[in-house]
């Protein structure tokens, strides 16, 4: 009812791409760029389509990269842990 801006899409799994059925209307919004469609094979690849962020793979060291969305989640963990040690 709003419309379509190009800020609009839909996630789904790869696997199920050959499946797809769409109407004219919206492979005519894809074609014009106005609606996407992300055929993910992760929730890694899922992650970087909804914020932008590589999600990050850990390195021989067990590390994220920097600034990367599992970096960040994993650094708050440890925040909660060390808080919920102190509370004990």
């Amino acid at each position: 009812m709003r419309g379509l801006d190009g800020s609009h899409g839909v996630m789904i799994p790869i696997q199920n791409v050959k499946n797809l059925n769409l109407s004219n209307e919206v492979v005519e919004a894809v074609k014009a760029g106005k609606f996407h469609i992300y055929a993910i094979s992760s929730i890694e690849e899922g992650i970087e389509v909804l914020t932008g962020v590589p999600a990050g793979k850990k390195d021989k060291n067990g590390n994220f990269p920097a600034g990367s969305v599992n970096y960040l989640a994993y650094e708050k963990l440890k925040k909660y842990a060390t808080i919920s040690k102190k509370m004990e």
